[in-house]
């Protein structure tokens, strides 16, 4: 509450003499002033900035601040989404552009709350005077903001429940020109209406730390285009709701008819046309199982944002009301005057000159949930477990696979390689040479083979041990090929054993 000790003149407490005060700068609609006669003549004294001050209890300013912090929570929510839409496979999010540019909405419009707090800004520029975009840069922007992304977050309401009224009532899959068209519409129109408005109307710090639009042609530069595309949005979503219902009660009637039916067996007709109903019902619940967290976030953001529009309409029309007329507000002012400026004692006296507090605690708290309530239905249990795989993929240790030979033969000292990477030419397999000495039984002979052996010495067979559980056998070798030979490895590589001689002998 600003001081109320400067600039009061000729008045009487609370207020302050209008004449002391000749900036030009600020709001200057946003006076709270009234005639007042003296001795001097008619005087103007007006409320102390900000008037919400007087209006409403002490624990007022808790609200808007309260407002401010669950849109930071709100912020958090909404920018977790992005990222998991980002990073994650689309199998784990389900993104769709109509989402992604509906969350982006939001998260504008919950700039609008959160920028005050990193700013702290100033509400009024003098004691009567309150701020307005013009004369404090931060309320221009957290203005901006709020218009912008409310706007926004209807426009993509309405092109979500359009595109889920295509799919389901005319089976039309929007393509590549509904999104071209959906990306310059979402974002050309709340552009093109929100710097219309702050270009004929502008922003200014009506209650709280935020500042919200002005009452100066508000209704039909902003408040008009938004409750139209609202109301737009709605019919859409009701209508495909009620095509939802028609198709669910013809398939369960035509369903009845076959049960009913005195033959057993429906006609042809009959038959193609219960099996259309059947087809169109579990089209329908397809697409609404599918959609139905889209529809009922889509519904909060609108309705939360219509109740924003009727609250500070009605606000603009009983202020609007009280200026042309101070006879009503003459109790009120007269019992500030005789408590000598003590509100607590005069605020049963408010009512009907302003709207009740618990409205405006009501629109702020649910405007600062729209965030949370995003985050609740347009989430998927599924980014979790993604989020956790991708960050035990991201820090886990990367481990070689190894075999178990290799871990068998580790003993050895012989490394062991992957299977792309080149063989070490250390453990390279050699081709044997066309001559291969076999040491004699009695250590002076030395004896050649022929091709003939090398080839054999490839192609010996090895002794076949069974495992315990296996109920395989192995199979002999082929006649045709290696017919006539022997399966001993003494004659393959060793000079038979000579009784005769007494020691080992070519043959």
């Amino acid at each position: 509450m600003a001081n109320t000790t400067e600039g009061r003149g000729l008045c009487v407490a609370p207020f302050l003499q209008r004449s002391l005060f000749p900036s030009q700068e600020g709001y200057l609609p946003g006076r709270f002033c009234a005639p007042v006669p003296s001795l001097g003549g008619s005087i103007e004294c007006c409320l102390p900035c900000p008037a919400t001050s007087w209006i409403y209890s002490d624990n007022f300013e808790t609200i808007p601040k309260a407002s401010n912090w669950l849109n930071v929570a709100g912020m958090v929510c909404t920018m977790s989404l992005l990222v998991s839409f980002f990073v994650l496979p689309v199998e784990k999010t389900s993104r769709h552009y109509l989402t992604v540019c509906f969350i982006i909405a939001v998260c504008i419009l919950q700039l609008g709350f959160i920028i005050p707090l990193g700013a702290q800004p100033e509400q009024c520029h003098d004691a009567i005077t309150p701020n307005d975009m013009s004369s404090e840069l931060m309320c221009a922007f957290s203005g901006a903001c709020l218009l912008a992304g409310g706007f926004a977050a209807i426009s993509w309401g309405f092109l979500r429940s359009l595109s889920i009224h295509l799919q389901i009532c005319w089976q039309v899959v929007p393509g590549r020109k509904f999104f071209w068209s959906s990306l310059l519409a979402g974002w050309g129109i709340p552009i093109l209406f929100a710097s219309i408005a702050l270009a004929r109307t502008g922003v200014s710090y009506r209650f709280g730390d935020t500042c919200h639009i002005n009452h100066d042609k508000a209704l039909q530069d902003y408040w008009g285009p938004l409750l139209a595309f609202a109301a737009v949005s709605t019919i859409l979503q009701f209508a495909t709701l009620g095509y939802c219902i028609r198709v669910y009660i013809r398939a369960l009637f035509k369903d009845d008819g076959i049960s009913q039916s005195s033959s057993g067996l429906p006609s042809h007709n009959g038959s193609v046309k219960t099996v259309t109903a059947r087809q169109a019902y579990r089209r329908v619940q397809k697409a609404i199982g599918i959609q139905w967290r889209g529809i009922v976030v889509v519904l909060i953001i609108i309705v939360n944002v219509v109740f924003l529009a009727v609250v500070f309409v009605s606000m603009d029309n009983t202020q609007q009301a009280v200026l042309q007329n101070f006879g009503k507000a003459a109790p009120w002012l007269s019992c500030l005057v005789i408590n000598g400026g003590d509100k607590n004692m005069c605020l049963d006296k408010v009512k009907g000159l302003a709207t009740p507090e618990p409205e405006v605690m009501a629109v702020l708290i649910l405007m600062s949930l729209n965030g949370i309530w995003t985050l609740l239905f347009l989430g998927r249990a599924s980014m979790i477990p993604a989020w956790i795989e991708l960050i035990r993929k991201r820090f886990a240790r990367k481990h070689d696979f190894v075999s178990v030979d290799a871990k068998r033969f580790s003993a050895t000292g012989r490394p062991y390689e992957i299977i792309t990477s080149p063989p070490q030419s250390a453990y390279t397999p050699k081709i044997p040479d066309a001559a291969v000495t076999s040491p004699s039984l009695d250590g002076d002979t030395i004896a050649v083979l022929s091709p003939q052996s090398q080839k054999d010495d490839f192609t010996r067979d090895a002794k076949y041990v069974s495992p315990t559980m296996s109920f395989s056998t192995p199979r002999p070798p082929s006649s045709g090929r290696y017919h006539g030979r022997e399966w001993d490895p003494v004659n393959t590589y060793a000079r038979p054993w000579s009784p005769s001689t007494g020691n080992g002998g070519m043959i």
